[in-house]
């Protein structure tokens, strides 16, 4: 056999019955490299000393991409592989699963569930990718001993054998689930989607979903769901939102899901409840949206839940996975639930209470001016760490790469109610700043358990919000749909308003708040202070005049850090895989991209000799509007 990496992980009954390998066995067994999301691995053949003589060791060409040309929507490849027992398993923007060998990139197998690609998906055509899953509970060897769990964008649930791919015919119907079934208001094709891996613990395999924003106020129901993981029967069902509160939707995890097997916890994060920008139909704090919530993984019954915004009204999502983690604190180890979100702060929580480690405070917030609207009066805001982003942009503020720019940036800002963070949206327009790209989104971060150091990328871009009254709306909608007005509308149906958003940009399309848009942040978890900051790529593959090349571009994606003391990501909108010291934020390697790397990084031992390979998918971003390619990328040292 070829492939150097451990098989053994259906003699680790012990621990539990999670498909979890042991990360020395140089795995990257989960989307976030375990099951907690810390998106740590303990490889370091590759470190700060080495980390230059980086080159690629392989590429493949999946195929699958859309330019939006043909009536299909424009790809997102948002895929991490895990590589498990010898073999990488990838899922493309089309879906499709991608066995391959991880020392050469050869394909073993793949599966097609034929999605349709010229449907109207909410979130165009992405998957972020898949789950392992081995049954302890039987012989070895058998067929769908060892499963692949697929959610697509369509929403269903598949499970392929892992050898072979076919879909396994005990689970659901011939291999898979219908997820619609049983999810109250769905009213149109491609509203309620899948877009995360689904998590797995014991026999269990869980999936949220991913639920079209802004359309009305009863938006499909947000539930999360758990399905025996050997015949795909329905163990149980937690809802964010009680209806009987509020007739209101979403409240979905269309993020990734966490769980500590250990304790029988699953960590959900939430999004917002619909509609996104007018909560007139749906007063209070409307819990559990826009939260963190730990679940029982037995039962699925509520454990504890942390609610980080309240009554949002800016599509301030809880987008980023839960991070597990153990943090070293006053000479106690203490297991916690790092938790970013959208505004850009970062919750530290206890991980069996939901207490902060680190205090939080609510603090009053601006007033609603919009009609019926009864915007919460308060928010949380950890007092350590110091926020992460940007929450404050003002006419005084404007930023331009000339006068002429600056002063159109400054006249734009002083129409707008710029208030500061948490400002509601108006008719009149507001700035949301940071806007619902975050702050933090499901790039999340990663967690060096011996440094104690949380790396995670950031957005500093402002947006633009109007509500728009009823009567006004439809020639607003029309102007978007012929390409006159730039901003993205929505109806919201249900309220007295439209919506519309849109970056606020200067008259050459800079955006108007000063650089860097985008930033690596490190945050010491020993005390909660900010470790270092650095602007994340460059404008350079977008901007030819070099006098307007700015540092610190919008992205997504997300890193990963070692033991070998490097921090890995691509994310920004130039063509490069980063290598930075994690202990001091500098850049020490960046590798070339044939097209965006809006993805998390892998890292994984594999080959006779156990080498150690750095892997990406960079085929780009069509809403975020990087290079878009088909690539799958694998870097080692010579």
């Amino acid at each position: 056999m070829r492939i150097l990496v451990l098989t053994a992980i259906c003699l680790m009954s012990a621990i539990s019955r999670v498909a979890a390998a042991d990360p020395l066995d140089g795995n990257w067994a989960f989307y976030g490299g375990d099951a907690g999301g810390s998106r740590y691995s303990p490889l370091d053949q590759i470190n700060k000393t080495n980390v230059t003589e980086l080159k690629p060791a392989w590429e493949l060409h999946t195929g699958d991409v859309s330019d939006g040309s043909d009536g299909r929507p424009k790809s997102e490849f948002e895929g991490t592989p895990i590589v498990v027992g010898g073999t990488m398993y990838l899922s493309t923007p089309f879906n499709r699963v991608l066995a391959l060998d991880p020392e050469t990139g050869t394909e073993k197998w793949n599966f097609d569930p034929k999605i349709d690609l010229k449907e109207h998906y909410s979130e165009g055509l992405v998957n972020r990718g898949v789950t392992f899953w081995s049954d302890l509970s039987g012989t070895d060897g058998g067929s769908c001993h060892q499963r692949i769990f697929l959610a697509t964008i369509d929403a269903r649930l598949f499970a392929l054998d892992a050898s072979t791919g076919r879909p396994c015919a005990d689970f659901g119907v011939r291999g898979q689930i219908d997820l619609k079934e049983g999810i109250t208001n769905i009213k149109r094709r491609g509203e309620y989607e899948e877009t995360s891996a689904p998590a797995v613990i014991d026999d269990l395999v869980i999936v949220g979903s991913s639920i079209a924003d802004n359309d009305r106020v009863n938006s499909p129901d947000g539930a999360v769901r758990a399905y025996d993981a050997r015949s795909g029967m329905l163990r149980w069902s937690w809802h964010p939102i009680e209806r009987a509160l509020a007739p209101t939707g979403a409240g979905n995890v269309w993020s990734t899901i966490s769980v500590d097997a250990r304790r029988g916890l699953v960590f959900v994060p939430t999004g917002s409840a619909s509609p996104d920008y007018h909560g007139v139909k749906r007063p209070g704090d409307n819990k559990w949206a826009n939260s963190v919530v730990a679940l029982s993984a037995k039962t699925g019954e509520l454990v504890w839940g942390f609610q980080l915004v309240h009554h949002d009204l800016w599509d301030y999502d809880t987008a980023a996975q839960p991070v597990l983690a153990t943090l070293r604190r006053d000479g106690r180890d203490t297991p916690v639930v790092i938790q970013g979100n959208k505004t850009g702060n970062l919750f530290i929580l206890n991980r069996e209470t939901g207490q902060p480690v680190f205090a939080v405070e609510e603090r009053p917030v601006p007033k609603s001016d919009s009609e019926g609207e009864d915007a919460a009066p308060t928010q949380p805001f950890p007092l350590s760490p110091p926020v992460l982003a940007a929450q404050q942009l003002t006419a005084k503020d404007a930023w331009g790469i000339n006068p002429e720019e600056r002063e159109a940036c400054r006249t734009r800002l002083e129409r707008l109610r710029t208030d500061g963070i948490f400002t509601p949206p108006s008719v009149q327009g507001t700035v949301a700043f940071p806007g619902n790209l975050g702050g933090m989104n499901w790039s999340s971060g990663a967690f060096d358990q011996k440094r104690q150091i949380f790396v995670t990328n950031i957005n500093n871009l402002p947006m633009e919000v109007h509500l728009i009254p009823r009567d006004q709306y439809k020639p607003v909608e029309n102007a978007a749909q012929q390409g006159t007005l730039r901003a993205e509308v929505s109806p919201q149906h249900g309220t007295p308003y439209g919506m519309s958003r849109e970056v606020l940009h200067s008259p050459l399309g800079f955006p108007c708040n000063p650089p860097p848009w985008g930033e690596l942040v490190a945050v010491d978890l020993s005390n909660g202070s900010i470790r270092w900051r650095v602007p994340l790529g460059t404008t350079a593959d977008m901007i030819k005049n070099p006098a307007n090349i700015v540092r610190g571009t919008p992205n997504l994606g997300g890193p990963i850090v070692t033991a070998g003391g490097l921090t890995f990501i691509a994310s920004a909108m130039d063509n490069y895989l980063r290598a930075f010291d994690t202990e001091t934020g500098a850049e020490l390697w960046r590798g070339r991209l044939p097209s965006g790397g809006q993805a998390m990084p892998a890292t994984y031992l594999a080959g006779y000799n156990g080498k150690q390979f750095i892997v990406i998918a960079a085929g780009g971003h069509g809403k975020l509007g990087t290079n878009l390619g088909d690539s799958v990328i694998a870097y080692s040292l010579p």
